[in-house]
């Protein structure tokens, strides 16, 4: 059962999301990264949600041959835990945000 553990690790994609929900986000506000082609082990300690204004990427989850691919123009929420490897193939240029902990994030969507 241990296995199973994984598939609450999964990224979920938004394709070509409208501007009044980059607008909603706030996106223009958040930090800004990049990096060149390469390989690139990650791990992620928070949820991270970016949009991707250049780039490709495969992200490999650890341990598995399977990987999720995404880039320019989608917004991608990874979640936290994630162990992974970026196979980015284009340079990637994004907007990201991790999310706050909160003890109170329940309420945080009233």
């Amino acid at each position: 059962m241990a296995a199973d553990s994984n598939s609450n690790l999964r990224i979920t994609i938004e394709t070509n999301p409208s501007e009044s929900r980059l607008a909603k986000l706030n996106i223009k506000c958040w930090p800004k990264w990049g990096c060149a082609p390469g390989k690139y082990q990650l791990k992620f300690d928070a949820e991270e949600t970016c949009y991707l204004l250049k780039g490709k990427v495969k992200v490999y989850t650890k341990g598995s041959s399977e990987f999720v691919e995404f880039g320019a123009g989608d917004l991608v929420t990874i979640p936290k835990g994630l162990n992974c490897t970026w196979d980015v193939s284009v340079a990637v240029d994004k907007y990201y945000q991790f999310e706050a902990t909160s003890s109170n994030e329940s309420s945080s969507s009233f």
